[in-house]
């Protein structure tokens, strides 16, 4: 497991580095407003659909949430782009037995309330627009790690490029207590109802 690293220097300049690649790529980020808790960690669900999706929640989080930043991601990718570990981001490794350690590492991160943490269910690329967003079982183990006193908050995010040479990011959010949910199946079913309605409020958009 490769774990993020906190260094004032590298971490300010790639959270600055983020934010200006995010405003260079999109032409706007449009999102919901939501209130959460202070005093309650998040776990922030989202589809996984292309390389911008954690620069996005990162770039996000600055803006609305503005919690400490944290991230899972695969082994490989936070070998090949170092500097991923210097804002938020900590590996997982699906074939190794450092998995429990890194699900483990996730689950405790979720008892700090000053801490905001990002899951990709899918656990790889999916399409934008799939019908539906398949949660892999590592999830429940995060959760069950936690003490469970956290906010969720739903992610569901269409990019769109409509009459703009530069693509809309529309991210679709919805908060809910962890002490709602009985388990993983029940905390799926609700995501996916988030994950439908989202999607069909975004089909319907006309530009």
């Amino acid at each position: 497991m490769i774990k993020n690293k906190d260094n004032w220097l590298k971490s300010g300049f790639f959270s600055r580095y983020i934010s200006r690649s995010v405003k260079r790529h999109y032409h706007k980020i449009d999102f919901d407003q939501v209130k959460t808790d202070p005093q309650k960690a998040i776990l922030l669900i989202a589809n996984h659909y292309s390389w911008w999706d954690g620069f996005l929640l990162f770039h996000l989080n600055k803006l609305l949430f503005k919690k400490k930043f944290h991230i899972m991601i695969l082994e490989e990718t936070i070998i090949k782009h170092g500097f991923l570990k210097y804002v938020g981001s900590f590996s997982v490794s699906k074939t190794s037995r450092s998995m429990l350690e890194t699900l483990k590492y996730a689950g405790n991160l979720l008892d700090d309330p000053e801490n905001l943490l990002v899951i990709f269910p899918q656990g790889k690329l999916y399409s934008n627009f799939v019908d539906e967003v398949k949660f892999e079982k590592g999830l429940e183990r995060i959760i069950n790690y936690s003490s469970q006193n956290f906010d969720y908050v739903f992610a569901a995010s269409f990019t769109e490029g409509f009459s703009e040479p530069k693509p809309t990011v529309f991210i679709y959010l919805k908060k809910q207590p962890a002490a709602n949910f009985a388990g993983l199946t029940a905390v799926q079913s609700a995501y996916q109802k988030h994950y439908r309605q989202s999607k069909s409020v975004q089909i319907a958009i006309v530009k």
